[in-house]
């Protein structure tokens, strides 16, 4: 028995068949190229057809896709941000195309996914409560509660980039959130660029690049040379990320908080101070309890949890 899990990325689209232990049997990645609508949608069910064609001595029992947006799971669409003309675009029926209407096809936003790659795979196994804080070019959470997914009324659980953590109120966070607008990827990149607007004399690290081109990458490469604006910027970040987990620990009183993302990477190395600022914020009881980590998969934990998302249904 098999299944396919599709890990459909802004930029690419990874592919991979899996048996139920969670062994990988092939892997193959495709690149979107700025397809849009249902050229991009024709490039998945591509990839689905790839791999059972592929592999035509094994019955493929299922298909779980990881989507980087929200999954309307009452409308059976999704949208993608990153992908024009998916804004509620039926992805669902494209993949049933390609495999079968009786095979099931289940379809999860990319923070779901996080969150059921690591309690499969990861940081989270034998949690029944644990979140997974993805810091990239945005900031996402996956809720897994009493053993189950958080989702919401909409679908929309999790997006917490609107977080509000600064006052006051300021039309700049209107794109993205005001958590988002100072502690992703992008936001650590937007304030290192405000600070060098606003410097007198400087000369440092960040002066090499022309200040809209500087990015969250030579803010930590900045901060590895004792620069003293890239240490305000991730000074700031840090109690940002303090404060944000300190209000999920409160809120759902999980066993971990999982860092991951692109972002974490470089800020792994700020966990233990992170945790020292959200025990400021947080309930002193269930901050005591929680344990404060790093995803142990990474790049891999959409994958595994798109495929956790087919064998799971399964059972």
């Amino acid at each position: 028995m098999a299944i396919i899990a599709i890990d459909l990325g802004g930029t690419k689209i990874a592919a991979a068949l899996f048996y139920e232990d969670g062994s990988v049997k092939i892997k193959e990645q495709v690149f979107l190229s700025g397809a849009v609508g249902k050229d991009a949608g024709a490039l998945v069910a591509g990839a689905v057809r790839s791999l059972k064609s592929a592999n035509p001595q094994e019955t493929i029992k299922a298909v779980g896709i990881c989507v980087p947006g929200i999954v309307y799971s009452k409308k059976e669409t999704v949208w993608a941000p990153n992908i024009p003309g998916w804004e509620d675009y039926p992805l669902k029926k494209d993949i049933e195309s390609a495999i079968g209407a009786d095979v099931p096809v289940l379809i999860e936003s990319d923070r779901t996914c996080y969150i059921l790659g690591e309690a499969w795979k990861g940081a989270a196994q034998g949690c029944t409560d644990a979140i997974y804080m993805a810091v990239g070019t945005g900031i996402g959470v996956g809720i897994l509660s009493d053993g189950r997914i958080v989702h919401g009324s909409g679908d929309i659980a999790g997006a917490i980039g609107w977080m509000a953590l600064q006052y006051p109120y300021t039309e700049e966070y209107i794109p993205c959130g005001c958590y988002e607008f100072y502690a992703s990827g992008n936001g650590l990149a937007v304030q290192a660029q405000r600070a060098l607007r606003c410097a007198r004399n400087y000369t440092g690290y960040l002066s090499a690049k022309p200040i809209n081109e500087v990015s969250s990458y030579d803010v930590f490469a900045a901060y590895e040379k004792g620069d003293y604006i890239a240490a305000e910027v991730l000074d700031k970040a840090v109690r940002m990320w303090g404060m944000a987990a300190a209000n999920l620990v409160s809120l759902f009183n999980p066993q971990k908080i999982i860092f991951g993302g692109g972002v974490f990477g470089p800020a792994s190395r700020f966990i233990r101070r992170i945790y020292d600022e959200a025990c400021k914020w947080g309930q002193p009881i269930a901050m005591r309890e929680v344990e404060f980590c790093v995803s142990q998969i990474q790049g891999e934990a959409a994958l595994m949890g798109a495929a956790s998302l087919a064998i799971n249904s399964l059972k």
